[in-house]
């Protein structure tokens, strides 16, 4: 089932209740965005040594894009401040105004960065279909457009692993080498969108370098499945990394002392990656306990770190979340009766193992 609509709400407490607020949030399960510094990050941030970034001299910065370029077996990487800036300079720095790009209709890259395709590098984007948001060789070679002046040129080619809209799914290594292959013998360039590649690496127990050698670009988060607070960063040649940090300035990214910051992306890099696992293991509890409740069912394989539920009757999305809201629960919901659930670092399965008779008793309310 392809979940084509899943929407973000922002909760405001009502005027009746503002007198009365509800509890402080036990379970926050909104997104692995919601993540706080752990104590030994803020440690980290505070004995940070900074410079000025954009000067190039910031040394904290300069040391995980290092790390980043390693990690991914690439020749540089640019520190950015969010993950739609990192898909963006990188899309930028492949294209010129009028040329197309190639990916799945859900990718984040349409619905969740604002038309910033359009609006930022004026190109438009063939949609693709496909299953847990992966396509085929067949699907790529379809789309591409004819060498003609009448048409569009084809330039870039996007996969986003892991697929936020298909409940995390993960693509293959295979699969991920069929795509690019077939990309690279029409001429087009590769660009991975990795905010949850981790996650990936986890799923496949393979190494983030293996993913990228098939991409021209690669594009990773800090502030998700890792626990930053802000933060990704593109890996690359140094001549798309250079032509990647000029549009970093140009879309307003640039940054002064930001070794603070990198220096929390830094000690997430090194210390939350090995943990993981347990949020993928916490997933799938969360989803068989949830699946056993009658009327609910789970929309997606739990591959990673995300539980889309649905459930047949009672409730819409909006009420069941505010009425786990007053519960400490926090969610957000989507069309209808749905709603995705995303386990992190903040949310280990004792804790919401806790949290589970809230569930139970607001889908029965």
């Amino acid at each position: 089932m392809v979940f084509a609509s899943f929407a973000l709400f922002v909760f405001l407490p009502s005027v009746s209740r503002s007198l009365y607020p509800p509890p402080m949030p036990i379970l926050d399960l909104r997104s692995d965005t919601v993540t706080r510094p752990t104590p030994a990050m803020r440690q980290a941030m505070a004995n940070a040594e900074v410079g000025d970034d954009v000067l190039g001299d910031d040394p904290t910065v300069i040391a995980l894009q290092e790390r980043i370029a390693e990690l991914l077996g690439k020749e540089a990487a640019v520190f950015v401040p969010s993950g739609t800036m990192a898909n963006q300079v990188s899309i930028r720095a492949h294209t010129e105004p009028g040329d197309e790009v190639i990916a799945h209709r859900d990718s984040h890259i349409i619905h969740y960065e604002t038309g910033s395709p359009a609006a930022l590098s004026s190109v438009m984007i063939a949609p693709l279909s496909g299953e847990g948001g992966r396509f085929t060789s067949a699907d790529v070679a379809a789309v591409v457009r004819p060498r003609s002046s009448h048409f569009a040129c084809s330039k870039l080619l996007v996969v986003e692993n892991t697929f936020n809209r298909s409940g995390g799914a993960v693509w293959s290594l295979d699969q991920v080498a069929a795509v690019t292959a077939e990309a690279r013998r029409h001429g087009l360039a590769c660009h991975l969108d990795g905010a949850r590649l981790w996650n990936a690496c986890v799923a496949t127990g393979k190494p983030p370098r293996d993913f990228a050698q098939h991409f021209d670009t690669v594009s990773c988060c800090f502030s998700k499945g890792l626990g930053a607070p802000v933060g990704s960063a593109v890996a690359g040649s140094r001549a798309l990394i250079t032509r990647a940090h000029r549009f970093r300035k140009m879309f307003g990214g640039a940054m002064r002392q930001a070794g603070v910051i990198a220096a929390a992306a830094r000690f997430a890099l090194e210390n939350h990656r090995d943990r993981l696992p347990d949020d993928h293991a916490t997933a799938r509890f969360l989803a068989e306990a949830l699946g056993a409740i009658p009327g609910v069912s789970i929309l997606f394989p739990v591959e990673t770190n995300m539980v889309y539920i649905q459930w047949a009757s009672g409730p819409a999305a909006s009420d069941l979340s505010s009425r786990l809201r007053e519960k400490g629960v926090l969610t957000l919901p989507g069309p209808g009766r749905s709603m995705r659930l995303v386990t992190h670092l903040d949310a280990p399965r004792s804790l919401v193992e806790s949290c589970l008779p809230a569930f139970r008793e607001a889908l029965k309310a």
